[in-house]
């Protein structure tokens, strides 16, 4: 178990997660039949081709999905009870096959439940692609997760 207790966060505190992933053209096709999206900007090259944005997009649930996955082990791994909300949701620029993603969290705030056996947790958590050749990062998806977290002390 790696993740957090309730008590291990810091509000402030930003968490840069290790894992990265390269997002491929099966990933984006597989996320896509198993949600039932049938988006033609996610799965027609040649519909793609003629948008603004000239290819397959990848699905904005799948970024979001895979930027939740990356954070995990340094987070809630072993330590959530559960998962409260997403909220505040944006994709201000487009995911493309091959690119590779990673992602950080910031804490933004933590309180006791009001019976003080565990604690909420919200952290903002954003998603970059990450460009090889210059280490250049362009923001792709962010959000507030809240979580339902154990304390140390009751375990």
């Amino acid at each position: 178990m790696t993740g957090l207790y309730y008590e291990e966060f810091a509000v402030g505190e930003t968490i840069e997660h290790e894992k990265r992933r390269t997002v491929s053209e099966s990933d984006n096709q597989r996320f896509c039949d198993m949600t039932m999206n049938q988006q033609p900007l996610h799965l027609d090259a040649d519909f793609a081709a003629d948008t603004e944005f000239g290819d397959r997009l990848v699905n904005g649930l799948y970024t979001m999905s895979l930027a939740v996955g990356l954070s995990i082990p340094e987070t809630t791994d072993g330590t959530i009870v559960a998962n409260l909300s997403y909220d505040g949701v944006e994709h201000p620029n487009p995911v493309f096959h091959g690119d590779t993603i990673r992602a950080q969290s910031t804490v933004t705030d933590k309180r006791e439940t009001s019976d003080g056996e565990r604690g909420v947790v919200t952290m903002h958590v954003e998603a970059f692609t990450v460009d090889r050749d210059d280490d250049e990062e362009t923001l792709v998806c962010e959000f507030d997760r809240t979580v339902l977290s154990l304390k140390q002390t009751n375990q």
